[in-house]
């Protein structure tokens, strides 16, 4: 089971998003643990796989890679237009792309 983490300034406006990518998950029998945070939680998290960061906070995307990456830790920006439409499922298949 993929563990997605999803990143923005407080963690509040990805909750919405975690909900409708676990919807898209659900309906498409796809094992994920997916939950957000806000930025200066991430240092607490462990067991990640992917790591996605809310677009307001693209400006972390290098920093987390150094961090990330080593770990064999997958990091992207989510898409602007899927992120401002809730779009869940196409935010959840360009996750699960990373780690193919």
């Amino acid at each position: 089971m993929k563990r997605i983490m999803l990143v923005c300034s407080a963690g509040m406006s990805t909750s919405l998003l975690v909900t409708k990518m676990q919807a898209a998950a659900s309906e498409q029998n796809i094992e994920v643990e997916i939950f957000a945070v806000a930025q200066d939680d991430v240092k607490n998290q462990k067991n990640i796989d992917i790591v996605l960061l809310g677009p307001q906070v693209r400006f972390l995307l290098n920093k987390m890679k150094e961090k990330m990456n080593p770990k064999g830790i997958h990091v992207a920006v989510i898409d602007s237009i899927n992120y401002g439409t809730m779009n869940g499922k196409a935010v959840l298949e360009n996750a699960l792309k990373l780690s193919d």
